[in-house]
């Protein structure tokens, strides 16, 4: 009867972080994000928008201040 072997406090600790994690989990899919977090975001994907615009180089003659 050759096995391996395991420590049972390990075995133990794992299983109750693991079920933690999934009651985690299921707690974050039900409530969704925190306010700030999404607030943070948004802000976030609008900088990197704005950043991209500021960077976009026009055709001649599509702006207005020009006479084309």
């Amino acid at each position: 009867m050759t096995g391996d072997v395991i420590n049972l406090r390990q075995r133990r600790k794992a299983k109750g972080r693991a079920e933690r994690k999934a009651e985690a989990d299921r707690n974050a899919a039900a409530h969704g994000l925190p306010k700030h977090a999404t607030r943070l975001a948004r802000a976030r994907e609008e900088k990197a928008r704005l950043a991209l615009d500021g960077h976009r180089l026009d055709p001649p003659g599509d702006s207005p201040d020009e006479d084309g």
